[in-house]
């Protein structure tokens, strides 16, 4: 049994033991945990054990390499022994004692270690709070084990003992333990270390026993009079999973970056956290940590909201447990695929929890992510399903947001904007049904053609036209789209079907271009511009896979690669148009100097 089932079979007492811990606080009238904090927590478990699956060659493959090469001594009778486990437990425990402790003084090493700490909150569902790196350079500090003879078996078996037991001590509804908290990782002890006070900061490191922080000058005492603070000195304030993991990461990136002194942007990555070269200090400077000043992170949510990211975890956890049980017998393709997959919607889960994008934006990304997959793996029922869903959810996302302006008194009946955008996601709406169905291509075609020039039509809104404000990324793309032709033509395009992907072509690299001049712009000035330029090069690239796919030569995955990009380009376009139609128009967009014609009004 693989270690990823074994944590789908006690995932049912992980969610057992936390609801027990909030009943216990309501009784208490304690804190509760917080439903968006909680979700998020677990949201960081699923994708550290999802992701798991591929840094196994570290963790264990590594090991054991080490194991068969460098082993002093290798008897797996003595290692199988009860007395042999015990010693191994004892030595795993001894080796992430040093690979926590480092983790909190190397910057690098925290960087793949602050994502179990970000939480405000202090509860079980803390406890899952993993991140997902930790492997790249934690393998290291077991290495004694492997020199010592302790068999791969022996050392994967008390790993996972030494990570389910930290599970419970996550809590504060477990007071002092007397004797128990001298010898042992407690919940009294390990508040501790999940403290950002100055006293507890850095402090009680271990797993299981505490004897070796008290044996290495790391220990201390829980004070009644002075209560646990949670979180990083650097806050997190995100649900999202992706940029918990990276965000520390990618200060340490940025700071050695801007250093100018080579020895810095190295020693960024080495020196304890928070160490900042000088010039950085001075160039960049950070406000000083104020304890007292600690905003818990809390985005508003209503009802459905909260019913909304609810479902979705409950159907996040169920794919993640058949993709755990499932995932070492599946083809490294498919497995990177579901991954990716699941990816996608713990991302949404997050971005919606926070109010980033809206629950029907969260189902477009989801319902596109599924089509993707289920288009890769020849799911063709399922498929049939979830394309059309993707922009069936995003019409109602747009619907939805309409709906929000006239309830605030801020729509307009006569806004243009709006009308566009709907009619191009039902030209693609139409133009992805059709292309599902055999014989139907140039149908398909014509169906998206529209939805093109509709959104040309969209990004000219308050803009000029490409050729006015935009000339180079103007000429760029229709050099790009031209091209595209040229291979196309010479690879094959059949003749009767040259004329319309010409115009198709065309009005595509128009779109794109169109989309970029609006970002020049009106950048700074309307919110969202970015995305939807990015959004419709996405489109541009998209369909040169699709064309090279069906008219050149058949791409590896091509469903994947053409489908991913199509989605990717439909959500950046609708999250990018909702985000500057909700937002305050400006009365007229200053023209620029120049040739450029002079702007109309945004409609919003």
């Amino acid at each position: 049994m693989s270690a990823g089932q074994i944590i789908v079979l006690v995932t049912p007492l992980f969610f057992a033991l936390m609801a027990l811990e909030w009943a216990v606080a309501r009784r208490r009238a304690y804190r509760p945990p917080a439903l968006a904090d909680a979700i998020g927590s677990l949201n960081l478990g699923l994708l550290s054990q999802t992701s798991a699956l591929f840094t196994a060659l570290l963790r264990i493959g590594l090991y054991t390499l080490a194991w068969q090469q460098l082993a002093l001594w290798k008897s797996d009778a003595f290692w199988t022994t009860w007395y042999g486990w015990l010693l191994a437990l004892l030595l795993y425990d001894f080796c992430y004692y040093w690979l926590h402790r480092m983790g909190h003084e190397v910057g690098v090493l925290w960087a793949a270690h602050a994502g179990h700490h970000q939480s405000q909150h202090y509860n079980l569902s803390t406890a899952l709070r993993q991140t997902s790196s930790g492997a790249l350079l934690g393998w290291l500090f077991y290495l004694p084990m492997a020199l010592a003879g302790v068999p791969p078996l022996v050392f994967v078996v008390v790993g996972l003992i030494d990570l389910l037991y930290q599970f419970w001590v996550h809590t504060e509804q477990v007071g002092r333990l007397g004797w128990f908290d001298r010898w042992f990782c407690s919940p009294s002890n390990h508040r501790v270390h999940h403290a950002v006070n100055d006293d507890y900061l850095d402090k009680n490191y271990g797993g299981i026993l505490i004897v070796w922080d008290r044996l290495f000058g790391t220990f201390k005492d829980e004070d009644p009079q002075q209560p646990c603070v949670y979180g990083t000195r650097g806050l997190l304030n995100s649900w999202d999973p992706l940029w918990a993991n990276a965000q520390v990461y990618a200060g340490l990136a940025q700071d050695s970056w801007r250093t100018r002194r080579l020895a810095d942007k190295l020693r960024v990555w080495v020196r304890p956290p928070g160490w900042r070269p000088d010039d950085v200090a001075r160039s960049h400077p950070k406000p000083a940590f104020d304890i007292n000043d600690m905003p818990v992170f809390n985005p508003p949510m209503g009802r459905a909201l909260r019913t909304f990211a609810v479902l979705q975890f409950l159907a996040l956890v169920a794919g993640a447990a058949a993709f755990l049980w499932t995932a070492e017998g599946l083809p490294w393709q498919q497995a990177v695929l579901w991954f990716a997959t699941l990816v996608a919607c713990q991302w949404t889960l997050g971005a919606a929890t926070q109010g980033r994008i809206g629950m029907a934006q969260a189902l477009m990304i989801q319902a596109g992510a599924l089509a993707t997959a289920t288009a890769a793996l020849e799911l063709r029922e399922w498929h049939l399903l979830f394309k059309p869903l993707a922009m069936i959810f995003a019409i109602a996302s747009v619907a939805a947001s309409a709906r929000r302006q006239r309830d605030a008194g801020t729509f307009d009946h006569q806004n243009t904007s709006t009308r566009l955008l709907l009619c191009a996601l039902a030209g693609s709406l139409a133009g992805d049904v059709l292309l599902m169905l055999p014989g139907l291509f140039l149908p398909g075609l014509v169906a998206f053609l529209l939805a093109h020039l509709a959104y040309l039509a969209l990004f000219r809104q308050g803009v000029p036209w490409a050729w006015h404000g935009a000339r180079g990324a103007l000429l760029a793309v229709l050099a790009l789209g031209a091209g595209m032709y040229a291979f196309l033509v010479q690879g094959g395009l059949p003749a009767g079907l040259r004329l319309p992907v010409a115009a198709y072509v065309l009005a595509i690299a128009l779109m794109a271009a169109q989309a970029l001049a609006r970002h020049a712009r009106l950048r700074g000035q309307v919110p969202g511009t970015l995305a939807v330029a990015v959004g419709a090069t996405l489109f541009m690239l998209s369909d040169t896979l699709l064309a090279i796919n069906r008219f050149v030569q058949p791409l590896p995955w091509s469903q994947a690669w053409v489908l991913s990009t199509y989605f990717a380009a439909q959500a950046l376009i609708v999250v990018g148009m909702l985000r500057g139609l909700a937002a305050p128009a400006p009365a007229t967009a200053a023209p620029k100097p120049g040739p450029a014609a002079p702007t109309m009004g945004l409609t919003a």
